[in-house]
């Protein structure tokens, strides 16, 4: 019933927060109607359709969507890779009308796809990365058989797609003749495909990076329209530089040009192309990102001759450590000597996963003392996660990047939509590389963050299991101490069921939890580490009777005695461990196991400890205890009345439910407190559970007052306002509260069963 909740208040430098930036803008912006109706229908899509004979689906409502509501649709259900042969049929017919179509990583048959999308008035497609049944051919073929596709699509992107295995060689191309932007990376595309490619009439940009090209002599067809040409990593290229860049030559309207490779190229064309004066006179953008032999002195030469150039990439090149290449003014650039560099890197490469690497190993050096909250940053950090779930080195250098940008505070000022994201991008990595310590390890440090674990949104239970493993097998100190405090809050968020699913891990847990708190009390070390653990061991057992119980088999009721003899003067300590013995003290099935002498005796001394806390919760020990009546009580019944008649006397001289406690209460449920409130022959314990009650009523009374109403807990105390014979302190406390639950249902309204049980107690 009651947890530790006891946030000490640390003095810290003010951290500067970007509140301006756009990330946090949009990302602290809540979601528009059309995204919470779209992620709305596509988590439940199946309800919303019926079943064609053939197994695809179709909406029920026969009304059409707006063009940019059906591509958002599609957009949402490819990002969520819901896109299959059944759910792509909702695109069927004439219910939706695609413009701008998205389908990344969709797995649908080339029937599929032509009968879903092929109908469509489309401009744009992007193909990328589906799966193997649909190759480059089957969505041209498809596209291709409409008329008014081939003539008006504008936008083709099919990266990571296949050629026919029956005829990789077939040309389909050449019936797109309206495509000016065309991207075919990562696929066996070859010289003959170029030369087709080449011949489009409209053709302005062409992005051949990662294929099978082996000479470019064919771009020549399209030098009069051709204006972005991106080849990065053709490791097939076997044409000599000078001829290479005789083409380049010809290319004379280009405006963005990418010769960008992985660092272990040999290459020598980049460094060329920089000596060259008479080429490329309208270029923006060039990008050389992992080239060699790269100077800023060729760099800058390079650039001052064509003023109108915007952009140039020079990660993991050797320049791009002058004020000129800084990337503040004008001329961006992407690179790894400063943050501007790295930012550019990331929103430029975040589809190369050795780019996204090489960018990620220079963020983390950067922001390790970080004192600045970017939310900007930690958004391409989340992007490049994404884009490359599989590859280590990413999700390895990235995690580390995003423990720089939330540790120590800087959470605090990071959307909650952002934390959320990284976080559960950080619990997938874990999963993927179980046997990453590393990764592991800054998870866990990432994890530890106060904000995320009590406001972010995450899978608190693959969470919980993964911090319970790394407490099970860790035996450095400083892990388990944050292990120990990550797992405390944890356990309280939750539900019934998820605890249920831990009972092992926690049997486990409890044990190991324990140990840390014997060798601690053993050295008579009052460390953060042993605070911690009396924390978590004390929200474990919140409403938790099998913890509980785990708690008892492990000895832990005859080590707790021994910590609360061993520090009886640091009440910290003493109202954790009887924040803990309250927790088993109502669970009824153990109450034979506190039938022991020695520890009620203890417990009855507190009742009148000078500190509030200790007299709190060792008051609501004994009551739960008595609760029970005379027959459930194995001990001496002269002990027992005396106990009564104790636990009334010193409730009476408590302050009044309005004072302030250091650890304030918090309760999952209010449901252990009615069996008190209904023991009419013991007015103290009807009088420590209205107290308590009243305490958090009036310290939390939109939480408890809402609880009380949730649970049917008003009856309980309509039953002593009704009772004639009630004890007048009861009575008191008990009108008190229900005070509070008049305001509280002013302001609320009132609850239709609650009003005829009021009619009833006032009649």
């Amino acid at each position: 019933m009651v947890r530790f909740l006891h946030i000490q208040n640390r003095q810290r430098a003010p951290l500067t927060i970007c509140g301006d930036c756009p990330a946090v803008q949009a990302e602290a912006s809540p979601y528009s109607l059309v995204d919470i109706c779209l992620n709305a229908l596509v988590a439940d899509l199946e309800k919303f359709c019926v079943e064609r004979p053939d197994g695809s689906l179709c909406l029920k409502e026969s009304a059409r969507l707006p063009q940019e509501v059906a591509d958002q649709l599609l957009e949402t259900m490819a990002y969520r890779e819901l896109l299959n042969d059944g759910t792509v049929g909702i695109f069927r017919g004439n219910q939706m009308r695609l413009k701008q179509a998205c389908i990344r990583k969709a797995k649908i048959s080339a029937h599929a796809f032509q009968q879903a999308f092929c109908h469509h008035k489309l401009i744009e497609l992007d193909a990328a990365g589906m799966n193997e049944a649909v190759t480059v051919s089957d969505v041209v073929s498809g596209l291709g058989s409409s008329v008014w596709i081939q003539n008006n699509l504008q936008c083709l992107i099919l990266d990571s797609l296949t050629l026919s295995p029956t005829n990789p060689y077939e040309r389909c191309f050449s019936q797109l003749s309206g495509l000016r932007v065309l991207s075919i990376t990562n696929v066996a595309f070859r010289d003959e495909d170029l030369a087709e490619v080449a011949s489009l009439p409209r053709l302005e940009s062409l992005d051949i990076s990662s294929t099978s090209i082996t000479d470019i002599t064919a771009l020549v067809a399209c030098k009069d329209r051709l204006k972005s040409l991106t080849m990065h990593g053709l490791k097939r290229l076997s044409m000599s530089t000078p001829k290479f860049l005789d083409v380049i030559r010809e290319l004379k309207y280009l405006n963005h040009l990418d010769i960008s490779d992985e660092q272990h190229s040999r290459s020598d064309i980049p460094f060329h192309l920089l000596g060259e004066k008479d080429i490329l006179p309208e270029l923006v953008s060039l990008d050389i990102s992992g080239s060699k032999y790269i100077t800023d002195e060729a760099v800058e030469a390079f650039v001052r001759q064509r003023p109108t150039m915007r952009f140039v990439g020079l990660l993991g090149t050797e320049a791009g450590y002058t004020e000129f290449l800084s990337g503040e003014g004008t001329l961006k650039v992407s690179g790894g000597e400063n943050e501007n560099q790295i930012s550019e890197a990331l929103k430029r490469y975040s589809e190369r996963a050795c780019f996204v690497k090489e960018a990620f190993f220079h963020l983390f050096t950067q922001t390790c003392f970080m004192r600045i909250t970017k939310p900007e940053i930690l958004k391409l950090v989340i992007i490049g996660m994404r884009n490359h779930p599989l590859d280590l080195a990413v999700q390895l250098t990235a995690s580390a990047c995003a423990l720089n940008l939330t540790r120590q505070g800087l959470a605090a000022g990071m959307p909650v939509r952002l934390l959320s994201s990284v976080i559960q991008l950080l619990l997938k990595a874990m999963e993927t590389f179980p046997e990453q310590q590393q990764l592991q390890k800054n998870c866990l440090l990432s994890l530890s963050s106060v904000r995320i674990l009590q406001d972010v949104p995450f899978n608190r239970f693959a969470a919980a299991k993964f911090v319970v493993q790394w407490l099970c097998n860790q035996e450095n100190q400083h892990i388990q101490r944050i292990a120990v405090n990550i797992i405390s809050i944890l356990a309280l968020k939750l539900s019934d069921e998820q605890a249920a699913q831990l009972t092992a891990e926690f049997y486990i847990v409890v044990g190991k939890l324990l140990e840390i708190v014997e060798q601690k009390t053993n050295q008579n070390e009052l460390d953060t580490t042993f605070h911690f653990t009396l924390s978590a061991l004390w929200n474990l057992t919140d409403e938790a009777p099998t913890t509980c119980g785990h708690f008892i088999d492990n000895k832990g009721l005859e080590l707790f005695m021994r910590v609360l003899q061993s520090f009886p003067a640091d009440s910290s300590t003493q109202h954790k461990v009887l924040g803990l013995l309250n927790n088993v003290a109502e669970v009824r099935e153990l109450h034979p196991k506190l039938m022991q002498k020695d520890f009620v005796d203890h417990i009855s001394e507190l009742l009148t400890s000078a500190e509030m806390e200790v007299c709190y919760f060792s008051a609501g020990i004994i009551a739960n205890l008595l609760s029970r009546g005379e027959q459930a009580w194995t001990l001496s019944q002269t002990q027992r009345r005396l106990l009564i008649e104790k636990l009334h006397s010193a409730l009476l001289k408590w302050p009044t439910p309005e004072c302030k406690m250091v650890a304030l209460p918090a309760y999952r449920s209010l449901k252990p407190f009615y069996p008190l409130l209904d023991c009419f022959t013991l007015p103290g314990v009807q009088i420590w559970a209205a107290w308590a009650i009243l305490h958090i009523c009036c310290k939390t009374p939109a939480r408890y007052c809402a609880m009380l109403i949730e649970e049917d807990g008003l009856q309980h105390l309509y039953n002593i306002k009704e009772n004639d014979q009630s004890d007048p302190d009861v009575l008191y406390l008990t009108t008190e509260i229900l005070t509070y639950m008049d305001n509280h249902m002013m302001y609320y309204g009132k609850p239709k069963h609650l009003k005829e049980l009021q009619a009833k107690s006032n009649g």
